[in-house]
């Protein structure tokens, strides 16, 4: 199965860049040719022209749910939308990719997300918060174990995944 685990992010916005972090993580850890890391600071529609192509997807990124506490790390299957587009540079995950499955795009079946909860996501910081930063590698060795285990059946329900130091 090719997988790709995509970091997203801001490496100049504090705690919005640990997606591109976890993504180096499981970069350092990932052993098998199936599985590929790449690292985006894109957004909206553009994110789907690093999904084309791939069975699985494991995206990476910050994200404040209101729940928990700073450095829960969560996993959410793929985000689903009902809403209508009225900026297409400011369209979400959840309708880029009800966009490009409706034009035909190949796109994963199976997509996860594992979110890191943040603090800080408007300072011009090159590293994150302390909690942020020390969930990391552990969002990576969660990361490389489900990118190594079978398919899942979707679903959209998240789930706190760890919030342990």
């Amino acid at each position: 199965m090719k997988t790709v685990v995509l970091g997203l992010g801001n490496s100049l916005r504090a705690d919005d860049g640990v997606g591109l972090y976890v993504a180096r993580a499981v970069k350092r850890l990932v052993e098998s040719p199936d599985i590929i890391v790449a690292e985006s600071s894109a957004s909206g529609l553009d994110v789907l022209d690093c999904l084309c192509g791939f069975d699985r997807a494991i995206v990476l990124d910050a994200v404040q749910t209101g729940e928990g506490k700073v450095g829960d790390i969560r996993r959410l299957a793929a985000p689903s939308s009902g809403r209508h587009m009225t900026n297409p540079h400011s369209t979400d995950l959840a309708m880029a990719l009800e966009l490009g499955k409706q034009v035909g795009l190949p796109l994963p079946s199976d997509i996860a997300v594992f979110g890191i909860e943040i603090a800080d996501s408007g300072s011009f910081a090159e590293q994150c918060t302390p909690e942020v930063a020390a969930a990391i590698d552990r969002c990576a060795k969660l990361v490389l174990q489900h990118a190594t285990a079978p398919a899942e059946k979707p679903s959209n329900a998240g789930h706190h995944v760890s919030g342990m130091a």
